[in-house]
């Protein structure tokens, strides 16, 4: 058996190499799984049934499985559909079509929601910290997505399947103000207004280190870690620009209360960017957990934070133009409990008031 044409295998000396082996010398077993075009060539030593065939190469399938693929026309010898028990004698070169697998249902799921506000075309919440925006692999449910076809049943299709009328995300770990269309209209409306960068998106976030300057800017590329998948980075191979401007709402002994403005939305940006200028956020498990160790907390400070369990930073503000009426409109966010308690141990008890919108400054 020679090696398929996309180098999916390697070749092994054909006297190794009996019907019942499997392919030989795989080294990226893993793709011959994962949907699309894979392109083989045999060259066995004997005849061989098609199905026979291919269960050895894509061993994570069953035969049954295979045979379904075969009978879909899914699989074809030298341009023509194979089918199951044909003899392949040598040299043949097969194509083998393997389909994106059906998406996973998404059941409604009754889950409380904070509405902040809700009109025949959109809906804006307050997600609270801990709640994973859409189903993925280990959150299949308990989801904002359940919660909303819960809510809302008429959602389902709003953008496209599986997206439950979402034009955002905010991470698991962070709470704070969302806006959801609930129409085809208000969809289209508000996913433009995010391309464009249209929407102005304001966060509260509490950062390790006295921030001396008043305000900045942070203009750093950031994308995946060249060595960690799971986090993105300033160190990597595929920097995508990335651009957050912050403010000091309030200067405390070893902490910093920033407003932050991300003009980008890229994944992870404000915990990257404030990380990267030796600020990270509070309670960061993956960008700023080394911190705490350098700073000397009292004991209630540090029972709050061992408490918290998640990054101190909320979606405070949100601004769009409404996709209906053609209005700018704002929509904020309180901030939740367990912050809250945090910035009261610190000694800052007005946290229901945090903008002065008379002098149009922080408190």
């Amino acid at each position: 058996m020679k090696a398929p044409t996309e180098d999916l295998l390697k070749d092994r000396p054909p006297e190794t190499t009996g019907p019942g082996d499997p392919p030989p010398g795989n080294e990226d077993r893993k793709s011959l799984g994962k949907a699309g075009s894979h392109h083989l060539i045999y060259d066995g030593p004997t005849a061989e049934r098609l199905d026979r065939f291919l269960c050895r190469c894509f061993p994570q399938y069953s035969r049954s499985q295979i045979k379904r693929l075969i009978s879909q026309g899914r699989v074809w010898i030298d341009g023509r559909k194979g089918k199951a028990g044909a003899l392949l004698r040598g040299g043949e070169h097969i194509s083998v079509s393997i389909p994106e697998p059906p998406p996973p249902t998404i059941l409604p799921e009754e889950i409380p929601l904070t509405i902040l506000h809700e009109d025949p075309w959109i809906l804006v919440l307050n997600k609270p910290a801990g709640m994973v925006v859409h189903p993925a692999p280990g959150h299949r449910s308990g989801t904002l997505v359940n919660a909303l076809l819960a809510h809302s049943p008429a959602i389902a299709s709003v953008g496209g399947s599986q997206r439950a009328g979402l034009v955002h995300r905010l991470d698991k770990g962070t709470s704070g103000v969302m806006i959801v269309a609930k129409t085809e209209e208000a969809h289209q409306s508000l996913t433009r207004q995010f391309y464009q960068r249209l929407v102005r998106k304001e966060y509260l976030a509490l950062v390790w280190g006295r921030v001396l300057s008043h305000e900045g800017a942070v203009d750093i590329p950031i994308g995946r870690h060249v060595r960690d998948r799971k986090k993105i980075s300033v160190r990597t191979r595929k920097p995508r620009d990335a651009r957050s401007q912050w403010e000091v709402v309030r200067r405390f002994e070893q902490v910093t209360l920033l407003r932050v403005i991300p003009q980008t939305g890229r994944t992870h940006q404000i915990r990257v960017h404030l990380s990267a200028i030796h600020h990270p956020i509070v309670g960061d498990p993956l960008y700023g957990k080394a911190w705490r160790r350098r700073c000397g907390l009292d004991a209630p400070l540090k029972t709050a934070l061992t408490r918290l369990n998640r990054p101190f930073l909320h979606a405070w503000r949100l601004t769009v133009v409404h996709p209906h009426y053609g209005k700018t409109q704002d929509f904020e966010a309180p901030l939740p409990s367990d912050l809250v308690e945090i910035l009261r141990i610190l000694g800052y008890d007005d946290t229901e008031g945090l903008f002065d919108r008379d002098r149009g400054s922080w408190l």
